[in-house]
């Protein structure tokens, strides 16, 4: 049984609630993209940045910006505006104490918002790295 849902009303994101402890799920879902070829170009503490700069609180969440540098350079010469929607952005939040969601932007956003079909290979094969990236973190508890 696979892990992945679409969100809710969402056209544009694959999600899975991960039944993990925020941090740990943080550092496999790192491991899980570095595993699809994945490297992690910039990260943003989301908790950190609105209490330093709103004094705000929030749950736990962080931003990865994800690339696989192929991809990326398969899809800048096909369309060289492209970097406008890279890297693929992963996000990962603490839903409570024992659940993180974990959710990616779907690549085929950028086929449509670009109306270029030559794009489609690197969304198709962006998509399947995402979504196995995201079934590899075990999403359903461990059954005793």
């Amino acid at each position: 049984m696979t892990g992945i849902s679409e969100v809710a009303g969402s056209t544009y994101a694959i999600a899975v609630t991960v039944y993990r402890p925020f941090g740990e799920t943080l550092g496999a879902t790192r491991d899980a993209l570095a595993a699809q070829g994945f490297g992690v170009l910039t990260e943003i503490d989301m908790q950190a940045t609105l209490q330093a700069k709103l004094g705000v609180d929030i749950a736990p969440q962080v931003i990865i910006g994800a690339c696989r540098p192929p991809l990326a350079h398969t899809a800048l010469q096909v369309e060289p505006s492209i970097g406008l929607l890279l890297p693929c952005n992963v996000v990962v939040r603490q839903v409570d104490g024992d659940r993180t969601r974990v959710e990616t932007i779907d690549p085929s956003i950028m086929v449509s918002v670009i109306g270029n079909p030559d794009l489609q290979a690197v969304a198709t094969e962006a998509r399947t790295r995402l979504t196995a990236a995201l079934n590899s973190l075990h999403p359903f508890p461990p059954r005793c």
